[in-house]
């Protein structure tokens, strides 16, 4: 009798170990079961085949999204090349009889320092207004000392 009492004592160990078992095994499954219908979308896709070919499909739409934002950063850099990249300004005052600093020389440069400088002389009589252009920081047009300091602040606001 007593090696029948054995056998049940261990019999009943060896079935709550199978029973614990089985729960950690259920719950695994549980889980897997979860991440497969997130996978597949609730049942709305049958088959892992059809995942993969939607994804392969909106892949290739993002890679060929992708190339055209590429483009369009290409172009817009081409064009900012081209814009005013540089400004340097000079006030001044080009008679002692007017007062105050109300004239003024402003030169715009490009990427490659080409733009123009504008030049406002406040005189007695009026407001004269001068423009002449700029080619690789340099003018074929003889430049006042002010328009020279513009340019000079606007190459050097790099």
């Amino acid at each position: 009798m007593d090696i029948v009492y054995i056998y049940f004592i261990i019999l009943g160990l060896i079935i709550l170990i199978l029973a614990i078992f089985n729960i950690f095994l259920l719950k695994q499954t549980r889980q897997t079961n979860q991440k497969i219908d997130k996978l597949l979308e609730k049942g709305k896709v049958k088959e892992f085949k059809d995942i993969l070919l939607s994804q392969k499909e909106k892949n290739s739409e993002l890679e060929e999204r992708i190339k055209e934002v590429f483009l369009e950063i290409e172009n817009l850099q081409d064009i900012c090349k081209k814009t005013i990249q540089k400004i340097g300004i000079v006030r001044f005052n080009p008679f002692s009889d007017v007062g105050g600093n109300q004239s003024f020389s402003i030169a715009l440069l490009d990427d490659k320092n080409n733009g123009f400088v504008i030049s406002s002389l406040f005189l007695k009589e009026g407001n004269r207004v001068y423009a002449k252009t700029i080619k690789n920081g340099k003018s074929d047009y003889l430049l006042s000392e002010e328009e020279v300091e513009a340019v000079k602040r606007a190459l050097d606001s790099e």
